[in-house]
Formats: C-alpha cells, sequence, structure tokens
C-alpha cells in the first residue's frame, strides 16, 4: 500500500506540465504513471493545480539563537511551510553566532523535530576560524560558508582583504556572500540624514556593493573557488557577473524585483529598509533584465524579520531587513502570471539551481527514487497579503495589502502533506538536507 498518492495534477517533469499520478512510500516518489490503481492511505486530488518540485529558500535568518521574540526554527519553519517552501537555508549571524563546530551542533539540536520545512544551515566565516572552515565537507546539514564582507546584522563581519582571502583559501563549501565594501559605508556614514529613510540607498550606494563583489570574484576566481554572492541589487553587478560566470553566481530578492525606490519608501518608510537596500527604477530594470536572460541563479527572500515597535524606530535607529519566505513564492508566481518570467525559469531559480549549485541530494527535481518533497499551486487563485496572516513572529510583510495571482495551495514534505488551503498540519518533521 502506498503512503500517498497525488493525482490528476498537472505535474513539472523535465521541463513540461505532464497530467500524471505520482505514488509515494516512506517518503520518497515511488512511481510516476498515467494513473496509479494501487490503494493509498492518502490520496491528494490535484485536479486543476500544478505540482512541482520542493521549492528550496537559500536564505532566511530564523533568528535562533539569539532574537527569538522576533523568530525561532520553529516559526520561521511555519512560515515557510505556508508559503511552500520546503527547504531552507538558514544563515549564522544569530547570538552567539554559528562559527564554530559546537555551535553548529547545538543549531541542528534546536531544530531536531520543531522545523516543519527540511532545513541547512550556513556556518559563519570569522577573521580566525579559517581551520574549521577547511572541514565542513561531511558536516552534516551544513549547506556552505557565510561571508559578511560589509557589516549587516550581527557580528560576523570580515572585512579586510587579506581576512577574506584567508575564508576562500581555507573553504570546503561553497561561499555565499553578502557583498558591500564596509571601507565605502563607513566613509559614506555622512550621507545618513536623520529621520529619512531615503537616504539609506544613498549610505548603502552602488559603488559600495560593485566594489566589493569586484573584489569577491577577484578572490574566488583566484583560488578556484565557489562564490555564490547573495541579494544583488545595482545594475554594475548585473553587467560584471554576467561576465563572470562558472564558479561564481548570484542571487536576486522578490523584493528587490516587486519594489523600486522611492516609491517604496514613500508608502512604507523603514519597512522598506534592508540590506543592500532597495534602489531606484533603473537598477530594478536591470535586475529583470537578469532573470529574463537566464544570468541569475537563484531567487532568495533573504527573510529577514524584525519586530513593528523596532521597524518603526526613526531612521537609521531602524533595523534592516523584511520577512519575505512566506511570500517568495506568491510574489514570483505573480510575476510568472504577469509574463516576466516563465514557470520554468522560476523552478530553475528556485529548485534546480540551488540542487546542482549546493549538492543538495534527492531534491529539485520529480522523478523516482527522489525525496516525496512538492509545492502544489493554483496558477489561477487571487490573494491578498495580509499582516494578521503572516506566520513570522513579527506580523507584517512589506507586501501587506498587495494582490497577487498565483499561489501554493499545499506544501508536502516526505511525502506528508504541511499545509492544505492555508492550514498548517501535524508536527514538525522536517530533516536535515543532504549534500
Amino acid at each position: 500500500m502506498l503512503d500517498l498518492i497525488i493525482k490528476n495534477g498537472s505535474c513539472f517533469i523535465d521541463g513540461n506540465l505532464q497530467k500524471l499520478s505520482i505514488g509515494i512510500s516512506k517518503g520518497k516518489i515511488e512511481r510516476i504513471e498515467n494513473n496509479i490503481e494501487e490503494e493509498s492511505r492518502n490520496i491528494f486530488d490535484g485536479e486543476g493545480l500544478i505540482v512541482l518540485p520542493g521549492c528550496i529558500d537559500t536564505q532566511v535568518h530564523f533568528r535562533e539563537p539569539g532574537s527569538t521574540d522576533t523568530e525561532d526554527l520553529y516559526s520561521g519553519s511555519r512560515a515557510a511551510i505556508a508559503g511552500g517552501i520546503t527547504g531552507v537555508f538558514e544563515m549564522p549571524n544569530t547570538n552567539p553566532p554559528t562559527s564554530t563546530k559546537t555551535e553548529f551542533q547545538r543549531k541542528l539540536d534546536l531544530a531536531k523535530n520543531r522545523m516543519y520545512c527540511n532545513y541547512a544551515f550556513y556556518f559563519g566565516a570569522t577573521a580566525n576560524n579559517a581551520i574549521e572552515l577547511s572541514d565542513l565537507k561531511n558536516l552534516e546539514g551544513c549547506c556552505g560558508i557565510k561571508l559578511f564582507a560589509g557589516s549587516s546584522t550581527g557580528n560576523l563581519l570580515v572585512a579586510d582583504e587579506k581576512d577574506i582571502e584567508k575564508v576562500f583559501q581555507s573553504s570546503s563549501k561553497v561561499v555565499a556572500v553578502h557583498s558591500e565594501d564596509e571601507e565605502i559605508l563607513n566613509n559614506n556614514k555622512k550621507l545618513i540624514k536623520n529621520g529619512d529613510v531615503h537616504s539609506h540607498p544613498i549610505w548603502r550606494s552602488d559603488e559600495c556593493a560593485i566594489s566589493s563583489t569586484r573584489r569577491i570574484v577577484k578572490i574566488a576566481e583566484r583560488y578556484n573557488k565557489k562564490a555564490h554572492i547573495l541579494h544583488i541589487t545595482t545594475k554594475q553587478e548585473i553587467d560584471f557577473l554576467s561576465q563572470h560566470k562558472g564558479n561564481i553566481t548570484f542571487e536576486i530578492t522578490p523584493q528587490h524585483l516587486t519594489i523600486f525606490a522611492p516609491d517604496c519608501y514613500d508608502k512604507i518608510g523603514t519597512y522598506a529598509q534592508m540590506n543592500p537596500p532597495i534602489r531606484d527604477k533603473s537598477h530594478y530594470d536591470k535586475l529583470w533584465y537578469a532573470v529574463k536572460n537566464n544570468f541569475n541563479d537563484t531567487i532568495g527572500s533573504d527573510h529577514a524579520p524584525h519586530l513593528k515597535k523596532n521597524k518603526e524606530k526613526e531612521y537609521p535607529n531602524s533595523p534592516s531587513g523584511m520577512p519575505g519566505v512566506q511570500t517568495l513564492m506568491t510574489v514570483m508566481l505573480n510575476h510568472v502570471n504577469d509574463g516576466k518570467l516563465s514557470l520554468n525559469q522560476l523552478i530553475n531559480l528556485v529548485c534546480e539551481n540551488p540542487v546542482k549549485i549546493f549538492g543538495i541530494k534527492n531534491k529539485g527535481f520529480i522523478k523516482e527514487g527522489f525525496d516525496a518533497d512538492f509545492t502544489i499551486v493554483d496558477m489561477n487563485k487571487t490573494i491578498e497579503i495580509k499582516n494578521e496572516n503572516i506566520e513570522s513572529k513579527c506580523g507584517w510583510s512589506p507586501f501587506h495589502g498587495f494582490k497577487f495571482k498565483g499561489t501554493p495551495v499545499a506544501t508536502i514534505v516526505g511525502g506528508n502533506i504541511k499545509m492544505k488551503d492555508g492550514e498548517i498540519i501535524g508536527d514538525p518533521e522536517g530533516k536535515p538536507l543532504v549534500f
């Protein structure tokens, strides 16, 4: 007897939508056939829906240990499942930072039986943990190394060029980089206008981003190491990175593809504040150019929640970051419906490329023998994002009041339905991703 049959859905297999049934047993895809007659403990009727491979968000901050009043692994994973995300890569800028094997193990222990989605964690790079960075190849649940080349939330900063070199030289995994130039950030502090968040992208300028990204690429290429540059925001970086593929990959966030300055700061003020910042429409247009031409490699939410009382402080005392794991797929499916990218391109960015870049085992594709993780979407359903429906402890979204067409209506992890029609089901049973 099978555990679950998904029937009548249009399944995304080999780049095409095919009306097939999927039989699942012991958390794996056992059979893909026209019609499975075998008995099953559970049946999911996907009539009118599209069955996608489980979508992965490769950049989230779930704030545990440390700021668990804002988010924790349990609440963050609920937000992921609510948004059709079956796996996350969680960031190390916690308190204390995840920059030793002891702290890494602690994070795995904290996640066990508390996360609804599957998970992996980044190991934080510091100026002096090179020995540990060289020995991560077989570390359970480790997706890569996170390097903050410019300061952001937390205290994991490696600003000095020789220290950045040391990180790359000793890296045994993909190095994911927050790419801003610390020296330029410090020099530009005089441009911050108290009480005016419009000065955020002037302080954290496009020069600050491209200067750092050039340096990172130069160092990664010198040592023949893989660099994955997170949340790219500038037209200069798009032009530069499109000339440097191979070992260099990069991410764009849904928010940088959906809102732009000055409108976003006019409308939602410090709620639009993040690092690197939301920039003007000329940068937004170039980011879309990168998506359309398949230059960028992943879409990650950079889910970075803060409580409303903190976000509403006067700029620049307001923290940078916004939630996004719950809205990533809804926002991007709306862009698919608007013809801005194809469904194939989106699946590349949230399923196939994360698997290829980071070497995740048995994920990202609907294939016999692969793990039974699925994101099931209704391309015709329109939803309005409302703060009260946000699962994150922060309780708000920058997209509050936006209406989007196309949304996940079910999330299946390891063959178990964990979200259906917005309702979270059962217990947290997520497992560490395997690399």
